[in-house]
């Protein structure tokens, strides 16, 4: 575990050159979505823009992270389901444990995210506790059992289903990077939780950016274990 964390986070570095970054994203951007995933995937996106708006907001972010967690613990879970029936399968075996330790990272890395984004917004923005703690639950709650049952019946629906939802999340991140760059490398950021997780950025771009780097990760990774 700990040397695939490793090459994530020598690949967060590769990905803050803006050459790299185009390249490693270009190269799973034309792919198939099943109608299924793409429905759930859309109508996650529409009820997030819905209740937050279209622009980037650092609650809105939090809202985002609160969500991203989840479709990793739900993996998790449904693969150590299904390795009390098919242990005697090695090949299935061996792919339930291959999702099952990308989940592990992923859930990690995605408590990050939002541990470090929540100090951040207390310090930007007034949360509303129905909208920015409520909802977010509950569209958690939906987004967790969407993506156990979609993986019980279909694993590649679950992994589909998580590419779009981290595709949307890279935008908001590249977004929120691009309009407010200047401001961003003008506060700094400290956090406990980032240096336990291993990571030190001097300035809130440099957070952002490598939170960016994570979407886009994810998002890959979830469509290159879905096409096998």
């Amino acid at each position: 575990m700990n040397t695939e964390k490793n090459e994530h986070e020598e690949l967060v570095e590769v990905l803050r050159d803006p050459k790299s970054l185009e390249s490693y994203k270009k190269s799973c951007d034309s792919v198939k979505i099943s109608l299924l995933p793409r429905v759930l995937g859309t109508l996650l996106v529409f009820s997030g823009n819905f209740f937050y708006g279209h622009k980037p907001s650092y609650l809105k972010f939090r809202a985002v992270e609160v969500i991203a967690r989840v479709p990793y613990h739900s993996w998790a879970a449904v693969a150590h389901t299904l390795l009390t029936m098919f242990y005697q399968n090695e090949k299935k075996a061996l792919a339930l444990c291959e999702d099952d330790n990308f989940a592990k990272l992923s859930q990690e890395n995605e408590t990050m995210h939002v541990v470090v984004i929540s100090k951040l917004a207390r310090d930007e923005q007034k949360a509303n506790f129905i909208l920015h703690t409520l909802i977010p639950i509950l569209f958690a709650f939906f987004y967790y059992w969407a993506s156990y049952v979609l993986y019980l019946i279909k694993p590649n629906w679950s992994l589909q289903l998580n590419y779009l939802f981290e595709d949307h999340a890279y935008h908001q991140y590249d977004r929120f990077l691009k309009e407010n760059e200047h401001a961003l490398k003008n506060k700094i950021v400290a956090s406990e939780f980032l240096l336990w997780y291993g990571r030190d950025p001097q300035t809130q771009y440099e957070f952002f950016e490598g939170v960016r780097n994570d979407e886009l990760i994810h998002r890959n990774k979830s469509i290159r274990a879905a096409n096998g």
